[in-house]
């Protein structure tokens, strides 16, 4: 395994993210659900964590994956987004993001959204720098 590679492996278990949130009335649709929306947009937060804490440098959002959404989100439910690191490029880098399902009074957890958000790092004159510089 070569340098970056390590360095690689490294910042991706350091920069992995975890965000926990209850689904309360103000988030869900009219089938007392989450909203795909706010889904969505929790999801491009955990990812856009994910991928600064990996990098530390500026980023932009530049995609979105195909997002797919498994199971429904009930209301009065807890939600665990669970961003990780899976791609990296020379100034880019993709971002898979997991959405797991747990009643709020009962054990055990489903996996309901997966997708997965593309980065691309910027340097103050607004283009593309390397997101390992020195690798």
């Amino acid at each position: 395994m070569t340098t970056r590679e390590q360095e690689i492996q490294r910042r991706i278990e350091l920069s992995e993210t975890r965000v926990a949130k209850a689904v309360f009335p103000p988030t869900t649709n009219h089938h007392n659900t989450l909203f795909g929306g706010t889904a969505m947009a929790w999801m491009d937060e955990v990812s856009f964590i994910a991928a600064t804490r990996f990098c530390r440098l500026p980023l932009v959002t530049v995609s979105s994956d195909r997002i797919d959404f498994n199971h429904p989100i009930p209301a009065g439910t807890i939600v665990e987004l669970v961003g990780r690191v899976s791609t990296v490029g020379n100034t880019s880098m993709k971002v898979q993001v997991d959405v797991f399902v747990e009643d709020m009074y009962g054990a055990g957890r489903e996996l309901a959204i997966q997708g997965a958000f593309s980065f691309v790092a910027m340097g103050e004159d607004g283009k593309p720098v390397a997101v390992l510089p020195g690798y």
